[in-house]
């Protein structure tokens, strides 16, 4: 069986050494900059469509409240026997989560697979070849965290100058700036992995 290739897109927000959070928290309040993350993982083309949002055990079981709007979650875990509440699927590892959403029933229905942390699952996903892009939120500060984002080659994913939707000015909320980032990959990259 074929599979229906989905764009693979990574999305954090990462403080100045690429700290993404605390004690299974977000270690700051910036309310539209979650305004942000989710609008992008519950934008679709059309009604009818939806996103297949990946998540890593822990990231998921940390969470207090889930997206409903436009969106399928799958949770990974080895060690998991059911699916847990507020998700619809559960798999083992990223390539399962991503033949879920490649073949049918879903192929047809899912048009980007989000893919929201933690660590691992981030890195493992950089190295998948549909990735194309990572939504990366510069929070331009130090702040104390125990979970990061993965350092990732910049001569492969390319900062952008401009992306479509995506705010250039520099953002301020509860006295910290931060600013929208896309990575996107060199096509010229792409193939070398392929």
């Amino acid at each position: 069986m074929s599979l229906q290739k989905k764009p693979v897109r990574l999305i954090a927000a990462a403080c100045n050494d690429l700290g993404i959070g605390k004690n299974g928290k977000l270690p700051w309040s910036l309310p539209n900059e979650f305004k942000y993350y989710l609008n992008n993982l519950s934008r679709v083309s059309r009604p009818g469509m939806f996103n297949l949002v990946v998540w890593g055990r822990l990231n998921w079981f940390s969470q207090e409240e889930f997206l409903k709007e436009n969106v399928i979650h799958v949770v990974l875990s080895k060690t998991l026997g059911v699916v847990p509440d507020n998700a619809q699927y559960l798999r083992e590892d990223l390539e399962g989560a991503i033949r879920l959403a490649a073949s049918p029933p879903l192929s047809d229905i899912i048009e980007t697979i989000w893919v929201v942390g933690g660590t691992g699952v981030y890195k493992e996903s950089l190295m998948h070849p549909w990735c194309d892009l990572i939504y990366l939120t510069d929070v331009m500060a130090n702040i104390d965290c125990d979970v990061f984002f993965p350092n990732f080659d910049r001569q492969i994913f390319k900062k952008q100058d401009r992306f479509p939707g995506v705010p250039s000015e520099i953002q301020e909320e509860n006295g910290v700036k931060y600013k929208y980032e896309v990575y996107k990959k060199d096509i010229h990259h792409q193939d070398k992995l392929m």
